[in-house]
């Protein structure tokens, strides 16, 4: 049987209430939809977070097995360099696997689920890890401004191990214009949104999900949980009424909670409903965008082996309130801050970058072979005053690696959109010291000694060259 092995689900720390959003635009409330909506930090985008959903999908039993890594984003930093690639990097993938990039509609990311499981069954990988992840910015004042979340979900596909098995898919394909844009649009155009909910979501989802039950020979009643996604409240119960599914068969949207997070917005749904499944029962899942992919797995005995990592509960939970607007905005770069001369980061070295791509990326340092003492970044000379070897070394990754904080300081003079910038002096259990930024906290929260872990980030950008640069830095562990 093919279907899920693992999966994992990021959603960022940083929150914003819809409240805030049309208090600053006072004029202007476009969106129906109560609640608040996920932003990622000003260092994220659709690569980090793939990357983040990525390893705690691959953490779970059997979830290195991969051959092949498709990213689906709607929002690539790139418009030339696979960001597939980039993740892949990241995860410290073996070299020789195949990646790809799916984008361009919202529903990219079940089209590369369904991509995923193709390549199994047919042989040619023995598992795909699948990452689906969209930062989308959207115009002040507009109605995708209160519904684009932000958010990821990883999925490890396989045939053994399987803890949710595809039994069965159905797609629907229609060039239906709702929202689109071109190569030199910053934002999205959009039609009017009475024709997105009755000609799109209504037709297309209901089309799907009555077409794969058609084919299958299966009804309403046959599914535990049922997953679509819908911008509106009212349609979205809708949808799942005139179809036949009662309310507690529909898994709860994340509208009010992460908002719509694009490509990854029905995988996350998808995360939430294994979280709670059991075995034996059938969850259908349709995704939106351009048409509609509808599949539907059978969950097997092996969902018992699923690790906190992919706890989405957890992610969820783990929030903090963004309440300036004009913050918001920075993050997304939609307002433009002066760096000044020291926000500067200089000419990016694209041959170092790819001399040390396994230091930069992947966190590669070196681990003494004769008396085992790691450091970073990687040494020819053993940096433990008893030992001194010269070049007996190998490769030893500390991305993995949990830390504690030896020393930190916060810097107000340094330039960074969301201030102070904070650096630590880290110490990798098992051995090695390096010195990070911090992340994802702020500086009161700090403490000496305090358990952090690595996560991969966007460093700086060289706008002058069009390079974002990709690096590490440190985060309070969520307990």
């Amino acid at each position: 049987m093919v279907g899920i092995v693992s999966y994992g689900a990021y959603v960022p720390r940083y929150r914003i209430t819809r409240k805030t959003i049309s208090a600053a635009m006072a004029w202007f409330s476009a969106t129906g939809v109560p609640g608040e909506k996920a932003v990622a930090n000003y260092d994220e985008d659709p690569v980090t977070m793939a990357v983040a959903a990525g390893s705690n999908a691959l953490i779970a039993p059997g979830g290195r097995m991969v051959d092949a890594l498709y990213l689906a984003t709607t929002s690539a930093p790139y418009k030339e360099r696979q960001d597939a690639g980039i993740a892949a990097a990241a995860l410290d993938l073996n070299p020789d696997i195949r990646t790809a990039d799916f984008t361009d509609s919202s529903k990219a990311g079940t089209t590369a689920l369904l991509a995923g499981c193709d390549a199994v069954q047919a042989g040619s990988a023995r598992g795909v890890l699948v990452c689906a992840s969209d930062c989308r910015i959207s115009k002040p004042g507009s109605f995708e401004e209160g519904n684009y979340g932000d958010g990821a979900a990883g999925f490890v596909l396989g045939d053994s191990g399987v803890i949710a098995g595809l039994a069965g898919s159905y797609s629907v394909t229609r060039d239906f214009m709702d929202r689109w844009r071109t190569e030199d649009d910053k934002f999205a155009h959009a039609s009017e949104d009475r024709w997105i909910r009755d000609e799109g979501y209504t037709k297309f989802i209901a089309q799907a999900i009555s077409g794969l039950m058609k084919k299958y020979g299966l009804s309403a009643p046959d599914f535990a949980k049922v997953i679509y996604p819908c911008l509106y409240v009212r349609e979205h119960a809708a949808i799942g009424k005139n179809l036949g599914f009662k309310p507690d068969q529909i898994q709860p949207e994340l509208l009010t909670t992460v908002g719509d997070s694009g490509v990854a917005h029905p995988l996350l749904m998808l995360a939430a409903a294994l979280q709670d499944a059991k075995p034996g029962d059938k969850i259908l899942m349709a995704s939106y965008g351009n048409g509609s992919d509808a599949m539907f797995f059978e969950v097997t005995g092996d969902i018992a082996k699923s690790n906190g990592k992919q706890d989405i509960k957890k992610h969820m939970a783990h929030k903090r309130d963004l309440t300036s607007y004009e913050k918001y905005l920075a993050f997304r770069d939609v307002l433009t801050t002066e760096k000044g001369l020291r926000g500067e980061p200089g000419s990016t070295q694209v041959t170092l970058m790819w001399r040390d791509r396994k230091v930069i990326l992947a966190l590669y340092g070196s681990k003494c072979k004769r008396c085992g003492t790691p450091q970073y970044p990687d040494q020819r000379i053993c940096v433990n005053p008893d030992c001194g070897a010269v070049n007996e070394m190998e490769d030893y990754r500390f991305a993995d690696k949990k830390a504690r904080l030896f020393s930190y300081t916060s810097d107000s003079l340094a330039f960074s959109v969301s201030p102070p910038e904070m650096y630590g002096v880290i110490d990798f259990d098992g051995g090695g010291r390096y010195l990070l930024d911090i992340t994802d906290c702020d500086p009161e929260s700090l403490e000496i000694n305090m358990p952090v872990e690595m996560t991969f980030r966007r460093r700086y950008t060289d706008e002058g060259h069009g390079i974002y640069g990709y690096f590490w830095k440190a985060k309070p562990i969520v307990a």
